[in-house]
């Protein structure tokens, strides 16, 4: 394997630019992943990007990714919040994780505010936009170069 990203959305992203566009902008889930894969490309990334409203979904992508994958992008979204399932699959994985959420989760509501997921991964991108996804194409590829030296 080299340079094999995963990321994982969870539920309502597929429904992103008809959502509360004042959190979440006013992109569709397509164009999202349309910028993706196109960034991943111009990287010479090979990228899976993948959304699920099922938690148990999201756990077999995950464990099957410890195989298949180098490093894990994922926007639990509000998985972030209740899935302990998630975030045990997520400390097993023991490769790069980079939390990502549109909308900076801190600013929001007061159950939003605690991730169970941060603890474990390598690092996390709050309240950029979409662009926080290509900031975390651009950090996952740095951190598999600096894994590999």
């Amino acid at each position: 394997m080299n340079n094999k990203i995963l990321i994982i959305n969870g539920p309502n992203l597929n429904l992103l630019g008809e959502r509360e566009q004042s959190q979440y902008g006013s992109i569709t889930f397509d164009q999202l992943k349309k910028n993706c894969l196109e960034k991943a490309k111009e990287l010479d990334i090979n990228l899976k990007f993948t959304q699920s409203n099922i938690e148990g979904e999201i756990v077999t992508l995950i464990q099957e990714a410890k195989n298949n994958f180098d490093g894990i992008i994922i926007n639990a979204a509000g998985f972030t919040h209740t899935s302990v399932a998630i975030r045990d699959a997520l400390d097993i994985f023991k490769k790069p994780i980079i939390e990502i959420h549109i909308s900076n989760i801190y600013k929001r509501e007061e159950f939003r505010k605690k991730s169970l997921i941060s603890d474990v991964v390598s690092g996390g991108i709050f309240g950029l936009g979409d662009h926080g996804y290509i900031l975390a194409i651009i950090s996952m590829q740095n951190l598999l170069k600096n894994e590999n030296r």
